[in-house]
């Protein structure tokens, strides 16, 4: 078999929902996915790719670790029902680096506001946030339980959870609205700026080209995020640079203004 087949195979036995599996192009996007956090060129990925849950995305690791077509620094993250598969060596030094800078810009777009603002009251609620995680993902690796989900469960009732994605996906800004009120915010017809990361997945003569990051800037933020967002590019240019799987790193960005943005 090749490479694209067993990826395939392991994705079509293990990631059912209901009779229903996925697709060979569904499976071959999610490898390169997977393969892209293997390579850490980012630090998590978060399963949408149909119902299926932490259990059956750690079997279909533990499948591809045992094909040794992954490593085993990646691990399987249950985080309030939502289940991504992160390497843990790329977080943590994400997360540590963050720490150490004062931790991504923090927009928030909650609904009672005119226009998005950065927040340092959440930057610095997210600074905890990243120690506790931190603390979390030491002690879960201490037990060496590497085969089983690492469930964040009462922890995580209070986090907005939008804000916890953009931070362990490896986003330079990430987004926060007060859920205690609302879950609507306050994007509708504002202009944002989306960055698009695409890249293509090599294999046995045919080329995967797949998107690797997308995430947005309200427009009217963009000069005082700069720095984060360049700092984003070029790390990404750094590590894509130091790897020979992913060919042909493209970067882009687009103006978009919609009337109602779900976050």
């Amino acid at each position: 078999m090749t490479v694209e087949d067993l990826f395939v195979s392991a994705a079509r036995n293990s990631l059912r929902s209901g009779r229903k599996g996925l697709s060979v192009a569904q499976s071959l996007n999610l490898a390169a996915q997977v393969l892209t956090v293997d390579l850490g060129l980012k630090p998590a990925l978060l399963y949408d790719s149909n119902a299926a849950c932490a259990e059956q995305l750690q079997r279909y690791l533990s499948c591809l670790q045992s094909l040794q077509l992954v490593s085993q620094s990646l691990l399987t993250l249950d985080l309030n029902g939502n289940s991504l598969i992160i390497n843990a060596d790329a977080l943590r030094s994400n997360l540590e680096k963050m720490l150490c800078d004062g931790g991504p810009p923090v927009v928030n777009v909650s609904v009672s506001l005119e226009k998005p603002t950065i927040s340092n009251t959440q930057r610095r609620w997210l600074t905890g946030v990243m120690a506790d995680f931190l603390l979390l993902l030491e002690e879960f690796q201490r037990h060496d339980e590497a085969d089983k989900p690492l469930y964040v469960g009462e922890k995580a009732e209070d986090w907005n959870l939008c804000t916890i994605f953009g931070l362990l996906l490896g986003y330079p800004v990430t987004y926060w609205f007060d859920q205690a009120r609302s879950f609507e915010n306050c994007l509708s017809m504002t202009p944002l700026v989306v960055a698009t990361a695409s890249a293509a997945w090599q294999t046995d003569g045919n080329a995967h080209r797949f998107c690797l990051y997308s995430f947005s800037v309200p427009a009217a933020l963009q000069e005082e995020t700069q720095p984060e967002l360049e700092n984003w590019r070029f790390r990404l240019q750094e590590r894509f640079e130091q790897q020979s799987i992913m060919k042909d790193l493209s970067i882009s960005q687009s103006t978009v203004t919609l009337p109602s943005i779900c976050l």
